[in-house]
């Protein structure tokens, strides 16, 4: 299989197929992402000939589990979303040649990527078979957003994401703890809040923001210009995230930079995991916490 570096992916994205359509990111700016660091080169697409390869190599191994269907493919790459409808239509169509049980292929996108393709592109898209695609907003807090530079804004998700759902492609959000920095947590989660309530994601995924040595974040720390959030308040700011949460959606602290996982469906799971979270604030230790992040070596 043609894999460039590590292999990310949602955790909820298991048990799908894994194929790499990308590699690095093309925006590769946001001041705390390292995700792709192991790579030589910042942005590289799959030859077609590559992903059909792999797709042949893919259909061998399930060839030997008869019992074992693929029902979904997700496209491996920081952001594969961004390719022309045509590339992603050709990509559908071989890995639909490969694996006709096939009905569903996700991927990574940023906002950005949407913001390209005209709306018929995404209907189109929708058709072949795109749908519950992974966006990692981190958050509506325009001020957050601008200093890491993420390369758009609140109004740009909610524009973009109203696009999608006016398409009927389904989507997920990765929401980052900790990115407004220290006292400004709560704000952060209630300006995001009020992006996500006017939309329909399927998943909030939040994981808190970690800072290695080799981030540009880290180095506007050393200089001064930002300060990280206490591990308390980053809880402080995920119950605040989920008690002003007022739509139906899975909401899921998972991944290894969250040291005490929590997930639940609201809004029947709301009040539960809002108590589990002021048990957490009330209960565990700072010092207990920030161990945790110092030896966390990789997400």
């Amino acid at each position: 299989m043609h894999y460039a570096g590590t292999v990310w992916r949602p955790p909820y994205e298991s048990s799908s197929l894994l194929i790499e359509i990308t590699a690095g990111c093309t925006h590769h700016k946001c001041k705390f992402c390292t995700l792709y660091d192991d790579l030589p080169f910042k942005f590289r697409m799959s030859p077609l000939e590559d992903v059909e390869e792999d797709l042949k190599e893919a259909q061998g191994h399930y060839k030997l589990w008869s019992f074992r269907k693929v029902s979904r493919t997700f496209l491996v790459g920081a952001n594969p979303f961004v390719l022309k409808s045509s590339r992603l239509l050709e990509i559908a169509s071989l890995i639909q040649k490969y694996f006709p049980s096939n009905q569903s292929i996700g991927c990574f996108a940023r906002i950005t990527d949407i913001t390209i393709k005209k709306d018929e592109e995404l209907s189109t898209l929708r058709k072949a078979g795109y749908d519950g695609i992974t966006i990692g907003i981190e958050t509506g807090d325009n001020d957050a957003l601008a200093f890491m530079n993420k390369g758009y804004q609140a109004e740009d998700i909610l524009t973009q994401c109203k696009r999608l759902d006016n398409a009927g492609i389904h989507y997920n959000f990765f929401y980052l703890t900790g990115i407004s920095g220290l006292g400004k947590g709560e704000k952060g989660a209630r300006n995001t809040t009020n992006v996500c309530n006017q939309l329909n994601p399927q998943i909030i995924g939040a994981s808190m923001l970690t800072i290695f040595p080799n981030s540009e974040l880290y180095k506007e720390i050393e200089a001064g210009h930002w300060q990280e959030e206490t591990e308390i308040e980053k809880y402080r700011e995920l119950r605040t995230l989920a008690d002003n949460l007022n739509i139906p959606v899975w909401f899921a602290v998972g991944g290894a930079s969250n040291a005490i996982p929590i997930q639940g469906t609201f809004p029947k799971d709301k009040k539960k995991i809002v108590s589990v979270l002021d048990k957490i604030i009330k209960s565990v230790d700072e010092k207990e916490l920030r161990d945790y992040r110092t030896n966390l070596r990789h997400l």
